[in-house]
């Protein structure tokens, strides 16, 4: 069984082909700049060299076109025709809370997933053009959709619920989705089958670090709670986006400056997270390089992520009674032993200490604590794209 993997954005889309018999990747790749001059297409076969397509792109047909051409050219690709194919699993980031889990999609399900794109006006749009663009090209594939909120929808009402009037979750459903749950599921499966454990026996706390950082407390299998909201802008501070802080800051400068709502949106979005404190970059790589070299507000950027990154492993290590295991994923969290080691800094009362050797590690799998630690903890690079194959397997087999 084949199964391609398709996460579309505005103006990109990223695919990988799985040979689901031993969940090999057969290719990966990047389309860029869909609709905009320059569109480039970078195609990497496993075993071969990587091949670029430049030509224009108009629309994600286009691009999902070009796709299938060099997954079956007979030099660069790894399959003889689209037709071997068995099923295309779509990476969609909001499902609101009607879906728990991955699906089939069909007619009915694109009508919810469009009306539901109110509350990921981004993101959601460009997924559904993917999938229209797909049923286009391969009208007889099975396609499914693999939501990136389905995983928290195991949260209780207390912990999802805003204290706003009741009315306002009951007409327009304002409460905490939460987001990177494909990767927040994956990581904290794997960190059980690492530490040769019961995943449902574990009390996991789970810190998604990157550009966007989430922080999932897993008990047992599930989630319990996480730190991203309504939208991904909750929670942690990010490369660009505020994190939490108070609410009333939102009407002080609508007041006082004058600024309408678009004009916050796009400060608290895009404009500050470490890029705001900083002033220098919303990479913390490059932010890294400018504290070791003595710039304090770019210390301080860093200080105020690691603290609350350390808060939310406490908060949620209560919130569970308990913990097992810390695991770090994503770009910061997979390569940068000295954020995991700040971030870890006075959480040595919950039974842990570092191996330094071990930690020195970027993005590889490692338990980077010591044989006699109580906690264990983990660098797992994440795989958001095997979990959407893997769940696409499922439902393609159950419905077969």
């Amino acid at each position: 069984m084949k199964i391609l993997v398709i996460n579309a954005g505005s103006s990109s889309l990223k695919y990988q082909l799985y040979d689901m018999t031993n969940e090999a990747v057969l290719a990966k790749g990047l389309v860029e700049r869909i609709g905009i001059e320059g569109s480039v297409l970078t195609h990497r076969p496993e075993g071969k060299d990587k091949h670029i397509v430049k030509t224009p792109m108009p629309d994600h047909k286009v691009a999902i076109s070009l796709v299938l051409d060099s997954l079956s050219d007979p030099s660069v690709g790894v399959i003889q025709s689209p037709d071997e194919i068995t099923a295309v699993g779509h990476r969609i980031v909001h499902g609101g809370e009607k879906y728990s889990k991955s699906v089939l999609l069909s007619k009915e399900l694109i009508q919810e997933l469009d009306e539901v794109s109110k509350l990921a006006p981004l993101h959601n749009p460009p997924a559904l053009i993917g999938i229209h663009a797909c049923q286009e090209l391969m009208p007889k594939t099975p396609m499914t959709a693999v939501f990136d909120t389905s995983f928290h929808q195991t949260m209780e009402p207390s912990a999802y619920m805003y204290a706003l009037p009741y009315e306002l979750y009951e007409s327009d459903k304002i409460r905490r989705y939460g987001f990177h749950g494909t990767s927040h599921k994956y990581v904290s499966q794997r960190a059980a089958e690492l530490l040769i454990r019961n995943i449902e026996d574990m009390k996991i706390v789970t810190c998604h670090l990157g550009n966007g950082s989430s922080v999932t407390g897993v008990k047992y299998g599930k989630a319990i709670d996480t730190s991203m909201g309504f939208t991904p802008l909750a929670g942690l501070i990010m490369g660009t986006r505020t994190g939490d802080m108070d609410p009333a800051i939102v009407t002080y400068l609508m007041a006082e400056k004058g600024w309408d709502a678009k004009a916050v949106d796009n400060l608290m979005n895009k404009k500050s997270g470490v890029l705001g404190i900083s002033g220098v970059s919303s990479d913390f790589r490059d932010l890294e390089k400018a504290a070791s070299e003595g710039h304090k507000r770019s210390q301080l950027a860093l200080d105020m992520f690691y603290y609350r990154v350390r808060k939310y492993i406490g908060a949620y290590a209560a919130a569970m009674g308990g913990l097992d295991a810390i695991v770090f994923t994503a770009g910061l969290g997979e390569n940068s032993p000295e954020a995991r080691e700040e971030i870890l800094k006075g959480l040595e009362f919950f039974g842990f200490e570092v191996d330094q050797e071990k930690d020195a590690c970027r993005g590889k799998e490692v338990v980077f604590s010591t044989e006699g630690s109580k906690v264990k903890l983990l660098v797992v690079p994440t795989n958001e794209e095997l979990m959407i194959a893997r769940d696409t397997k499922e439902l393609v087999q159950a419905e077969a």
